[in-house]
């Protein structure tokens, strides 16, 4: 698994039919961007949604493709074969792989991954209900390095109806958190905050997500990239308490200690671990 996406707390999406925004996508600093043949492309304009992003990829560097998704449409689709057969093209050229919206059978992400090649990553978009049963085995499936949650299309296709806490959601994202720690994979992505002029309701959706254990965020917007950038990133307080941690227990030689009157023990070390990890790809990003 390559750290860049493993470690990837931002993914931009872009419509595939328009290169010039995708140039401008990679010039932000979303950690991976994700050009779509899906949602954003209406269905007379698939084909030309691929040959564009063929075109704009010739023109990119090898750095910017590994950042580079494509959304391809949904198997079952009347594009997915094409999809598929174009993502081979871009893979090859060194593009990082693809997201699978309406994920639900590992049998059809192996078919992805067989076609696409060993190089391909995949990101499995849950939507559905039949996909969050399947979830063990979808982030078991070949190639699959994350899970992402695709709310929005979730909340249609149970029936729900939920507030804008989205409360009656949560055991349906600690599932996607439980069941890439049992895969041993990256932490989940979480869905996208559709009201882009809203600062505080993107800043409060991605510090939910990090508390739930979600490892980042789907944006639909570039001034929602270091909004929840900044959230994924540990405060400075954080760094620092982090690193009081690590320097009491190597000098109580990995015994229990005290730091800031708490007691320390291997998981609060775990923790502060996690957060210089989490701070270390924070600076690379800047």
């Amino acid at each position: 698994m390559s750290d860049l996406l493993r470690n990837a707390c931002t993914f931009l999406f872009v419509p595939a039919t328009q290169p010039e925004r995708l140039h401008k996508a990679l010039a932000s600093q979303a950690d991976m961007v994700i050009a779509d043949w899906e949602d954003a492309v209406a269905p007379a304009d698939k084909a030309q949604a691929r040959e564009a992003l063929v075109a704009a990829v010739q023109t990119l560097s090898a750095a910017q493709r590994a950042r580079l998704l494509v959304r391809i449409n949904a198997p079952g689709t009347a594009w997915f074969d094409g999809d598929v057969q174009a993502l081979a093209r871009l893979v090859a050229q060194g593009m990082a792989g693809a997201v699978v919206p309406k994920s639900e059978s590992p049998a059809q992400l192996a078919v992805i991954a067989e076609q696409a090649g060993a190089a391909c990553a995949l990101v499995a978009l849950v939507e559905t209900v039949v996909g969050i049963d399947a979830l063990d085995a979808l982030a078991r499936a070949p190639q699959v390095q994350r899970l992402a949650f695709g709310h929005l299309d979730f909340q249609v296709d149970a029936g729900m109806q939920c507030d804008a806490d989205e409360a009656e959601l949560l055991p349906i994202r600690m599932a996607l958190v439980m069941a890439s720690r049992r895969a041993g994979m990256g932490q989940p992505v979480d869905g996208v905050t559709v009201e882009t002029k809203d600062a505080a309701r993107m800043e409060g959706d991605a510090r939910r997500a990090l508390r739930m254990g979600f490892g980042g965020k789907l944006c639909i917007h570039p001034a929602q990239v270091p909004l929840a950038n900044g959230v994924f990133a540990p405060s400075a307080a954080e760094v620092a308490h982090a690193q009081a941690v690590v320097q009491a227990i190597e000098t109580a030689q990995g015994g229990v200690c005290v730091v800031g009157g708490k007691m320390v023990d291997a998981p609060v070390l775990q923790l502060a671990q996690r957060t210089l990890r989490r701070h270390a790809w924070a600076q690379q990003r800047t």
